[in-house]
């Protein structure tokens, strides 16, 4: 099924491009024109007419392509506000690891999201605080956010913290932290920001890493119903760090904590210090923030994003992605500790004026029809969440989200993984009603935003199910077989690489920039290796295929752990399954399939059966999974990602050696599986 809406937003980028399109643009050397639908089929007519007219979505991507200079240095003059303008629009290497943009500008973000706006229209909603109580709503304005982030960046300097010093954030989602964020960027000080649910342990590992000044927190947190001692969590991580020399505590709270030398009530000396604070100019490539993401062994690494790139390229992928328009009530419901939030939240709609919502809360607090309460209370026009929230709320039925008038959607976007067909179907037929656009985006922390996504494209073109589809411009996909070849044509899949840097990549890890290079530029030398495995359609659409090391090699038969997992999540009773590889003695791998069943199932072995019927009806009888064993719940991320590795080392006897799991939302959840792992071990051996 194909869903077809208008991709306005491309339009909106003539302005800055005009002069640039006025011939035809030809493909680069060494760069295929990728095949994607237009207003029909690829190949059609309308599509091959509309790769021919200038200003086309075909043409712009084109351009992007071949001449990136006039494609990016048009919009990042228009775009941003700049203190001094650039010289050189990019200077990139990736043999090095070296991506430079907008070369010797000087700008200020926090001025490109506050302080343009106040100008403008001073009391314009910035911010919706859907705090964890529903009905409860704070709306802030521009104006009263650029106050409050220059009286906390005003603190900040009198407490010490300086341009380029690190600042440690921990808080939960809310006004003041995006302003603590901001009030960083203001004062040219580098924020990493840390998920409010990490552990002391993790937090600490984190600071110590980054070297940071200063921690700025909560006295607690409300989450769902419950409150989170943050300020007792940072206590117990600062004894173990050094470089710390201040914690700044606001109160989310009545409730008093205990405060001592090195905290600093926040609030009381916020409100000493001047609503004004001059902005440092800072260079295009100096350090906006780190945000540390987890490797699959050894310390979590410290990303790190500059100045102008990112911001325009979170700025304008909001915009044309989402085809976010003025007035537009964004509602993005990831947390700010992680990259959704910075760009999707925080910087790219703040970029774009936009009014964002913060989300407090959980899914389902107070009930599973929190989230589509909360969209018709606020009037919320984009909706972009993560498809195990769809997955949970799917198992509670139609009733929650019909109780709620949801007519103010336009688009419905997805994030953080592969969505599967029933998942999709479900977000675009009851959420959406069928008519709201709905972007399945993919991207990584390291690319600073969304990277492929049906939207922008030509007005009309389709939208595939469980497909992210088109790279966004200037996104130069590859794919690449085992022997580093890249792999022509389509129906192909590959190693996921992109041959051309783009403006929102990040810049290095803080602190080793081997490792950097190592990780993303090695595999593939001359490309970005982004990790993942991809699907390349007949038409050049692209759909994710998973993690590589997801990728299971079965007989000779390569196989997407996320293509066997798509196949079984059909069945009624399965809203969440996940796949890994294991070493076979015959087959060399083999599938072994963790499932969650509904409540309502009835006999798990009889689903179990059917579930190896449809994967090898969907598939092939080689993907039927060996093992199927049922759990209650999966171990995931607290951004919701399923951490597969876990449950390989519980299958290959490894639970010795479980590497970083700081990331995991429930640690005990390990115990239950290996307790489901074990006693369906003990049944095989008592029915020998």
């Amino acid at each position: 099924m194909a869903v077809h809406s208008l991709g306005r937003g491309v339009g909106r980028l003539l302005g800055s491009l005009r002069g640039h399109l006025g011939q035809p643009v030809r493909p680069p050397c060494g760069v295929s024109a990728p095949r994607r639908a237009a207003s029909g089929p690829p190949g059609s007519a309308p599509a091959a007419a509309a790769a021919a007219q200038p200003g086309s979505y075909q043409a712009l991507s084109l351009l992007a392509a071949q001449e990136p200079a006039a494609f990016w240095g048009p919009l990042a003059r228009d775009t941003l506000v700049w203190d001094s303008p650039y010289h050189t629009v990019w200077d990139c290497d990736f043999s090095s690891g070296k991506i430079g943009w907008f070369l010797g500008g000087q700008l200020n973000v926090s001025v490109n999201c506050l302080d343009q706006h106040v100008q403008k229209s001073p009391e314009s909603v910035a911010l919706i605080w859907e705090r964890d109580e529903p009905g409860t709503e704070v709306r802030i304005t521009y104006r009263e956010l650029l106050e409050t982030t220059c009286r906390l960046a005003n603190t900040l300097k009198r407490y010490g913290v300086h341009r380029g010093d690190r600042v440690a954030i921990y808080m939960p989602v809310s006004p003041l932290a995006v302003a603590a964020m901001l009030a960083c960027a203001r004062i040219g000080a580098v924020h990493t920001v840390v998920f409010a649910g990490f552990s002391a342990e993790s937090l600490a590992g984190r600071i110590n890493d980054a070297k940071c000044k200063a921690v700025i927190t909560f006295n607690q947190g409300l989450r769902g119903g419950r409150v989170v001692e943050l300020k007792k969590i940072v206590d117990q991580a600062v004894q173990h760090c050094p470089t710390v020399q201040h914690v700044l505590v606001a109160h989310r709270t009545d409730s008093k904590v205990h405060m001592g030398d090195l905290d600093v009530p926040l609030e009381q000396e916020m409100a000493k210090e001047d609503p004004v604070c001059a902005p440092e100019s800072m260079g295009s490539e100096d350090m906006l923030f780190m945000l540390y993401t987890s490797g699959s062994t050894g310390m979590p690494k410290g990303v790190v994003h500059t100045q102008a790139g990112y911001l325009l390229y979170a700025a304008l992928t909001h915009k044309l992605v989402f085809d976010h328009q003025p007035g537009d009530i964004f509602g993005c419901v990831a947390d700010i500790g992680w990259i959704t939030g910075h760009s999707y939240v925080v910087y790219g709609p703040l970029c774009n004026g936009a009014t964002s919502v913060l989300f407090e809360s959980t899914p389902v607090y107070p009930d599973a029809g929190r989230y589509w309460e909360t969209v018709e209370r606020l009037k919320i026009n984009q909706f972009y969440g993560a498809p195990t929230a769809i997955r949970l709320l799917l198992k509670y039925g139609d009733a929650w989200v019909k109780k709620y008038d949801r007519s103010s959607l336009r688009t419905l976007g997805s994030v953080g993984e592969p969505i599967n067909y029933e998942a999709w179907e479900w977000l675009h037929r009851v959420v959406g009603d069928s008519r709201c656009t709905l972007v399945d985006t993919w991207w990584q922390t390291e690319t600073g935003g969304i990277c492929i996504a049906p939207r922008p494209s030509e007005e009309g073109a389709e939208i595939l199910p469980g497909m992210a589809m088109r790279p966004f411009f200037g996104i130069v996909p590859i794919l690449m077989d085992e022997k580093g070849s890249a792999i022509e044509g389509g129906n192909v899949s590959g190693a996921l690489c992109i041959s051309q840097a783009w403006p929102g990549m990040a810049r290095t890890i803080y602190g080793d920039h081997q490792r950097f290079v190592d990780a993303y530029f090695k595999a593939y030398p001359g490309y970005y290796f982004t990790g993942d495995g991809a699907y390349r359609t007949e038409g050049g659409y692209y759909q994710i295929t998973g993690r590589m090391d997801d990728v299971i090699n079965i007989s000779g038969h390569r196989l997407g752990t996320a293509e066997i997992e798509d196949a079984m999540a059909d069945h009624p009773a399965v809203p969440e399954s996940a796949v890994i590889g294991y070493p076979h003695d015959i087959k060399g791998e083999a599938a072994f399939a963790f499932i969650v069943l509904k409540d309502s199932s009835g006999d798990s072995d009889m689903v179990v059966q059917e579930i190896k019927s449809m994967v090898a009806t969907k598939i092939a009888k080689y993907a039927v999974p060996d093992e199927i064993l049922v759990v209650r719940r999966l171990p995931k991320t607290r951004s919701g990602k399923v951490m597969r590795r876990l449950l390989r080392k519980i299958i290959t006897g490894e639970v010795h050696d479980l590497g970083d799991t700081s990331t995991l939302e429930d640690p005990s959840v390990i115990m239950e599986v290996l307790h489901a792992y074990q006693k369906s071990k003990d049944k095989q051996a008592a029915a020998k």
